[in-house]
């Protein structure tokens, strides 16, 4: 029997893996380890395999089953050793000799070949097989990977990494200040109870367009339901802006069922559009996502949502039409394709 990597996006319906798993066994595959992982349009089932057949007979037979980009490749013993396990030794190395970053990172992506890049960093390359990680302004490690390409979750694991060999930054404040772009500031604070009546009255001050944006639907009074689902931390984070004793914003940010992927959403007042609140909330929201490990950021927006449509495009999203043509999902990967401003 060989020992096989094999690596295929599904459409994310219930019982794919389920089909992938049952053509290994009826080919008398035996499973050794297994990955999920979100990617631009599906997500990447990754299989360690000792299999009795050829690599070319178990990706047809992949194929055939529903899989996509379907990639099979030989792989080792030395490749079953626990990915958790090898990460953190990896981190330990790292840690000890910083100097040998691009060499590590390199080992922890199994790619053929790692080098420093120098020079203004290209942040989406149309290459799948090359992957930049910036380190520091005008400077980036540049990793190869000729037979299997480069998928979000591990783009965000290598800029993930790479914050182990850099100095450590100061903790963010719980609470901070934002100055927009006509130099009013506002508060950011994380979300609590106390804010129920303040964030109530932020959304009955909102216009009906505006709720219909946040919420798809005009929603005159907010459930109780929706606001304590925002304040479960075991579902994700939001925070609120405040001015002067009100709250103007809401921003959140909810963790999907997909492995590796959280969506963003905004309700802004009406009269605190188009000055950049909105925009720096994002930013805070992809930090924090970047913070968290995820791999890759959503939203859900209307399609004759032009300021969000814009704002997302502008962070560096991609578009897509879902089966409701009045809907569109907003997807931006935020280990590769999202240069993050700091706060």
């Amino acid at each position: 029997m060989a020992f096989l990597r094999i690596r295929t996006t599904v459409d994310e319906r219930p019982g794919r893996l389920a089909s992938l798993t049952a053509v290994l066994a009826e080919w008398g595959g035996n499973i050794l380890g297994l990955s999920v992982q979100p990617d631009t349009d599906g997500t990447v089932d990754e299989f360690v395999a000792e299999v009795p057949v050829s690599a070319e007979a178990i990706a047809a037979a992949i194929e055939a089953a529903g899989g996509r980009r379907v990639h099979v490749v030989p792989a080792t013993a030395h490749e079953l050793t626990d990915e958790t396990t090898r990460a953190l030794l990896l981190a330990c190395r790292v840690n000890e000799q910083p100097w040998r970053l691009p060499e590590i990172l390199g080992e922890l992506l199994r790619a053929d070949t790692t080098g420093w890049q120098y020079g203004d960093q290209v942040s989406d390359l149309p290459d799948p097989h090359l992957l930049v990680v910036p380190v520091a302004p005008k400077r980036a490690i540049r990793l190869r990977r000729a037979e299997l390409p480069f998928t979000l979750t591990e783009a965000a694991r290598a800029a993930s990494f790479v914050r182990l060999a850099q100095p450590a930054a100061e903790p963010a404040a719980v609470d901070r200040a934002l100055r927009l772009d006509d130099g009013v500031e506002v508060e950011v604070r994380p979300l609590t109870a106390g804010f129920r009546e303040a964030v109530r009255d932020l959304h009955d001050r909102c216009s009906p367009e505006s709720r219909r944006f946040r919420y798809f639907t005009s929603m005159p009074a907010l459930p109780e339901r929706v606001f304590d689902r925002l304040l479960d931390k075991g579902r994700g984070q939001s925070v609120v802006a405040c001015r002067d004793g009100q709250v103007v914003g809401l921003a959140n940010l909810m963790y999907c069922p997909d492995p590796g992927a959280a969506e963003m959403a905004f309700l802004i007042e009406d009269s605190w559009q188009g000055r950049g609140l909105g925009g720096q909330l994002a930013r805070m929201l992809v930090t924090a996502a970047r913070d968290a490990g995820f791999a890759e950021v959503r939203a859900t927006l209307l399609s004759d949502n032009a300021r969000m449509r814009r704002l997302l495009i502008s962070l560096g999203a991609t578009l897509g039409y879902t089966d409701d043509p009045g809907v569109i999902e907003a997807r931006m990967p935020i280990g590769r394709m999202i240069p993050v401003p700091q706060p």
